[in-house]
């Protein structure tokens, strides 16, 4: 089972998935945690340019390099571990490139989906969890955080990538689960159990 978790910076992402990852190891199931980009010596070098807040680059570069680091990721890693029944848990997939390259820096969504289906080879998540959370909240959570050159880009940035996630569960409701995350971690956690122990492929 692939699953995903999705949402700007600062919503819970990797607590959640940390929290669920031990869930599964509790229901003896093999998992392997991944993270986007990186994942493999390609990515993480990728990722390193991608993040540097001393590169200028392009929105359509900016665009190339996350394809390019995930697809090393699916075909090295991904796939792999799917085969061999592993449960992949992963912070962020496809869609923070639709939400954030998008929606937020206003790529044609034409592109964006081809780029994606390229990258990916078809692949996609079983269950993706997008983590709605207020800005506010959201920048209060990160407020000591030395912010990477994407997560500098603003609120008005970040306004755009949310109504970017909304527009993808909108279209993918089966996939793709909204969950409230501006609670405590304990009770976004209890959510997010609930939808994987009623959720059938």
């Amino acid at each position: 089972m692939f699953i995903t978790f999705e949402g700007i910076d600062g919503c819970g992402k990797s607590t959640q998935l940390k929290l669920l990852n031990e869930y599964f190891l509790k229901q003896n199931k093999q998992t392997l945690i991944i993270r986007e980009p990186g994942g493999t010596k390609v990515s993480e070098k990728i990722r390193e340019i991608l993040l540097s807040k001393n590169l200028e680059m392009t929105n359509i570069t900016e665009l190339l390099l996350f394809a390019a680091a995930r697809n090393s990721l699916v075909e090295k890693v991904i796939k792999p571990a799917l085969k061999q029944g592993i449960y992949v848990l992963s912070d962020r997939f496809f869609d923070s490139t639709t939400a954030y390259q998008g929606y937020g820096r206003e790529i044609n969504l034409d592109y964006i989906k081809i780029i994606n289906e390229i990258a990916t080879n078809g692949l996609k998540p079983n269950l993706t969890f997008f983590l709605d959370v207020p800005i506010e909240i959201a920048n209060k959570r990160s407020k000591n955080k030395n912010k990477d050159r994407i997560e500098a880009s603003g609120n008005e940035f970040y306004e755009k990538v949310i109504k970017g996630y909304y527009s993808i569960a909108k279209e993918e409701p089966h996939r793709i689960k909204i969950i409230n995350s501006k609670g405590s971690i304990s009770y976004t956690h209890n959510l997010i159990l609930d939808i994987i122990k009623n959720f059938s492929q």
